[in-house]
């Protein structure tokens, strides 16, 4: 236990059936092979010194157009990279783990970097001639400034994690609350209102164009508008945990989080099946809490729809009976097929992508839940509101079309050309997928349209 708290990873402990049946002993023996340990945990405190933090100091102070990058590590970190971002008149992006960190109400707040990202993220990251990365290890370097545009300071708790995805000149290893407490009184206080209106009105321009192209028609559902319809109706305190899929896309872009509201999902592994033991998990944790887990079709039917049955043996038990599975159904490994598509040049391949019919609201109602279908979009705000509302846990199916592109802040030339190759070689949804296209096109919305800048 005590080196998966020091070491910040997966620990595997044993229990042997034959010590299970051993008697307890208030000390084991003083012999050869017997072993004694203590309770208890006595973190590290690491802790950068004062010429490093000058150091740091000496490349924000010379730069004129700060970035500020965000990941899990900033999670309690929230007020100080609010005064860090007010003190710099720095734009915040975040990594799709760091999410929570900040909300998403705040004017330089960019909102979600690389292919699940913001085009604010993207311009912020362009633009900039300084990058502070504060508890992140981002893994992807074309989200990232080009090398040699920005001088780098990154901030972590971790030596390994340090200048392993961007060149950065003064690393600092600490905690980081603590190190931006330390840091700052260090820094000049910014003065470059350009550079901040620049970030905020590319922010404005976002999220219009988000509701834009949420409301834009699918069939039979956009699943951008379920994501939508949610932000306004997400109960204070709420804890989301997501699963894996293209839903993940419209939880990164769509979601506003509020302040107090925690969420989370499988980022690194991109691992399907984590959205339900993570919802159950946080709810035994915080029982008073709402709880809201997003699941796509392919992961609910791995172990989702068992899970439930984890969920029926315990709800009972919870202070706060508010627990909310949401399963976006459009029959499809839709995550792995626009990979295909938009990496490889390979169409949909139907006989491993297809997701079975399953009917999910039917099944949460067998088990004593509600259950609720959804197949008309104005349909969509009612369901959220009722299911948040109810005196049990809750099932949503939202019947989706899965035709609806999860594009990146920018496309690349060979995206581009890769999702063009997919058409041609007879892409069994290519109908579809040519309908969503010009809608977007016609709005004015494909990320990297030059009508926004």
């Amino acid at each position: 236990m005590r080196i998966a708290a020091a070491e910040r990873c997966i620990t595997c402990v044993i229990v042997p059936n034959d010590l299970q049946e051993m008697k307890a002993v208030p000390s084991p023996p003083r012999a050869h092979g017997d072993v004694y340990s203590g309770v208890g945990y006595a973190p590290a405190h690491p802790q950068p010194s004062l010429n490093e933090l000058r150091q740091a100091a000496e490349v924000i102070n010379a730069g004129k157009r700060v970035a500020i990058l965000i990941g899990a590590g900033a999670m309690q970190a929230g007020p100080q990279v609010i005064a860090l971002a007010r003190h710099l008149d720095a734009g915040v992006a975040k990594a799709l783990l760091g999410k929570a960190a900040l909300p998403d109400d705040l004017p330089f707040v960019t909102g979600s970097i690389g292919q699940l990202g913001t085009k604010p993220s993207w311009e912020l990251m362009n633009d900039c001639d300084t990058l502070l990365m504060i508890g992140t290890t981002f893994p992807y370097s074309e989200f990232l400034p080009p090398d040699g545009q920005a001088r780098a300071v990154q901030i972590d708790i971790a030596p390994r994690n340090v200048s392993m995805r961007y060149p950065t000149e003064v690393n600092l290893i600490g905690d980081s609350a603590q190190v931006i407490d330390q840091l700052l009184p260090l820094l000049d206080k910014k003065d470059n209102p350009d550079w901040r209106e620049r970030i905020e009105v590319n922010v404005r321009k976002w999220w219009r164009a988000l509701e834009a192209k949420a409301m834009e028609p699918a069939d039979p559902i956009n699943p951008q508008r379920i994501f939508w319809e949610l932000s306004p109706r997400l109960p204070d305190k709420a804890i989301i945990c997501g699963d894996c899929g293209s839903h993940t896309n419209w939880y990164a872009r769509d979601v506003k989080i509020r302040e107090g509201m925690m969420a989370s999902l499988s980022g690194k592994l991109a691992t399907m099946g984590s959205g339900m033991p993570y919802a159950i998990a946080a709810k035994m944790a915080y029982p008073d809490r709402p709880v809201l887990a997003i699941v796509g079709d392919g992961a609910m039917q791995m172990n989702g729809n068992a899970e439930l049955i984890t969920v029926k043996q315990y709800w009972e038990r919870w202070s706060n009976p508010c627990f909310v599975v949401m399963v976006l159904a459009n029959h499809d490994l839709n995550q792995v097929t626009w990979e295909q598509r938009a990496l490889a040049g390979d169409p949909k391949f139907a006989p491993a992508q297809d997701v079975e019919d399953f009917p999910y609201a039917e099944y949460a109602r067998m088990l004593g839940f509600k259950g609720i279908r959804v197949e008309r979009p104005e349909h969509i705000a009612a369901a959220w509101e009722e299911a948040f509302a109810s005196d049990r846990p809750v099932l949503i199916e939202f019947i989706s079309d899965p035709d609806v592109p999860p594009l990146p802040p920018h496309i690349r030339w060979a995206q581009a050309k890769s999702y063009m190759t997919a058409l041609a070689k007879g892409d069994p949804n290519e109908l579809g997928i040519i309908r969503q296209s010009v809608r977007d096109m016609m709005a004015g919305l494909l990320p990297g349209d030059s009508s926004d800048s």
